[in-house]
């Protein structure tokens, strides 16, 4: 009975989203992915023999990926099959792949399209190997998440990844522009169209159902400005998920706009974050890593700063505690920066996993007992307050192995001073072993 409404064109005319309503009709319709499908776009060659392997399309929602994929399937004439890695098991799998050998038999190919590929767990993902290398399906499957993190080596290594990117601002605005050309101009003022392509961030379907809003709450000779239609649709959530690429790509941002003095760049991530959602004590320990990574002893305070804001945040909470995460974050951005520390930490521990684990020598071990006075347990050890200038130049690491250096300080901030204090040390323990 639905293919008879189908067929009838029923269908048709019935209510559809306007995101739906203007879904691509062929490959050149599709916007914002020129490095793919523009004259020299890398799916624009693989394309020229009408023949295409299997591919993972890798982008943020909204950027054209099931689109694409559904095209592809008419383009080189495969039958189409869609599923969700998020409803689907084995047993569905085992159907669809069942239905590809049987439309194999009979000379149709058949393109399996797999939504959120990366909710298959590896067993799951190792289900298609067969089936692709045989022949049975071509498979493409769209991912949000990074398929190096997500898909097997395996499977990626049968398929090709082809990366979306979020739609640019002309893109989103040529979508805006197809949207008028079947609902009528839209009626907003220059500024609010703006602030509606900003807050679409990127997503070409989030820019059409924010228009359909705006068509559908607009009265008959209305026109809105920006803030009435940011108070109509509120603020959409940004692209930020806390547990996956986002945050990990927002974290290293963050990190090293830090390291790279830039505290315009880290504040705009920090606020990326905290408006996504991130918890600000998770963002506290992670720029109390930077004081201790990036700034080290170049500036000891910066520690000190990080413990207090984080225990302000603590107090306060949000939003007021946050203020103190941004001081913060500016003022570690505009620190002088030296990870000589940090190198020395990995230097140390690096050693001392390689060498035996070898006694202090006996001259700096206490002898709180007779047995180890008479086993020589403190002799001659020197007071170092006692000598001039503080430093005796005795030897402290174990017997049989030479001094070590993993702490080498730079120029930059309190580090300079601390540089020439070890050079001072350096040159008295110099001239105890004679080498002055």
């Amino acid at each position: 009975m639905s293919d008879l409404f189908a067929a009838s064109g029923l269908e048709r005319s019935a209510p559809r989203p306007l995101a739906d309503e203007l879904r691509p009709q062929t490959l050149g319709d599709i916007v914002g992915q020129p490095h793919l499908l523009g004259e020299d776009g890398r799916l624009t060659r693989m394309l020229k023999g009408e023949r295409i392997g299997s591919l993972i399309l890798w982008g943020p929602p909204g950027t054209g990926k099931t689109t694409l994929a559904r095209l592809l399937a008419h383009h080189v004439r495969l039958e189409f099959v869609q599923i969700s890695a998020i409803f689907s098991g084995v047993a569905d799998l085992k159907k669809v792949f069942e239905t590809a050998r049987g439309a194999r038999s009979v000379g149709r190919g058949t393109l399996l399209f797999v939504d959120e590929i990366h909710r298959f767990n590896r067993a799951q993902q190792d289900a298609f190997l067969p089936v692709v290398e045989d022949g049975t399906i071509t498979l493409v499957g769209a991912t949000t998440e990074n398929p190096s993190f997500e898909l097997n080596s395996a499977l990626l290594s049968r398929a090709q990844v082809l990366v979306f990117k979020p739609l640019t601002e002309d893109a989103l605005a040529a979508l805006l522009t197809r949207a008028e050309g079947v609902r009528g101009p839209l009626p907003v003022t220059a500024d609010a169209r703006a602030s509606l392509i900003r807050m679409a961030d990127g997503d070409g379907r989030a820019i059409l159902t924010l228009a359909e809003e705006v068509y559908r709450v607009a009265a008959a000779g209305e026109t809105l400005d920006a803030e009435a239609v940011q108070a109509i649709l509120q603020r959409r959530a940004p692209a930020y998920d806390k547990d996956r690429d986002g945050h990990y790509n927002l974290i290293s941002a963050l990190h090293k706009s830090v390291r790279g003095s830039d505290p315009d760049a880290a504040l705009y991530y920090l606020m990326r974050m905290l408006e996504g959602g991130e918890d600000p004590m998770y963002l506290a320990r992670r720029l109390t890593r930077m004081a201790a990574e990036d700034i080290g002893l170049a500036d000891p305070h910066a520690l000190t700063l990080a413990i207090s804001a984080r225990d302000t945040y603590d107090f306060l909470g949000t939003p007021e505690g946050e203020l103190a995460l941004a001081e913060l974050t500016v003022y570690l951005a505009l620190a002088p920066k030296s990870n000589a520390l940090y190198k020395a930490f990995k230097a140390a521990r690096r050693f001392v996993k390689e060498t035996p684990s070898l006694n202090p020598p006996k001259t700096i071990m206490n002898a709180p007992t007779k047995l180890m006075r008479e086993e020589g347990y403190g002799d001659g050890y020197e007071y170092d307050h006692d000598v001039p200038g503080g430093i005796s130049g005795q030897n402290y690491f174990p017997d049989g192995l030479p001094p070590q250096r993993f702490y080498e300080p730079t120029d930059r901030g309190r580090e300079a001073a601390l540089k020439k204090a070890l050079e001072a040390a350096d040159a008295v323990r110099a001239r105890r072993r004679g080498e002055g």
